[in-house]
């Protein structure tokens, strides 16, 4: 498996926490925010990845506009949900092209 696909499946995971109603936003606001600070790094790490690998990388671009936003509350949780989702769609269709 190829290192940006297992960081487009860790982030998107990790999307799809801080996308759950309440247990999310009490995360990110009892670390201060320093939790999209965090995704903030890992998305672009991510991204370098995904550019050295020629992996999509929508998803890693649109996590690091999430990390930005997504500290306003009912933008953040929608943007949160979308991020996870797109993240989670393009690690499983890269992964299956991965096999073939």
């Amino acid at each position: 498996m190829k290192i940006s696909i297992a960081l487009l499946w860790i982030t998107g995971l990790a999307e799809a926490a801080l996308a759950i109603p309440f247990i999310g936003g009490s995360l990110v606001i009892s670390t201060g925010y320093a939790a999209l600070g965090v995704m903030f790094v890992l998305h672009a790490i991510t991204l370098f990845f995904c550019f050295r690998e020629y992996s999509p990388k929508s998803g890693s671009i649109l996590g690091i506009i999430t990390s930005l936003l997504a500290w306003i509350p009912l933008i953040g949780w929608a943007m949160h949900l979308l991020t996870a989702l797109v993240l989670i769609i393009t690690a499983a269709v890269s992964g299956s092209r991965a096999r073939i």
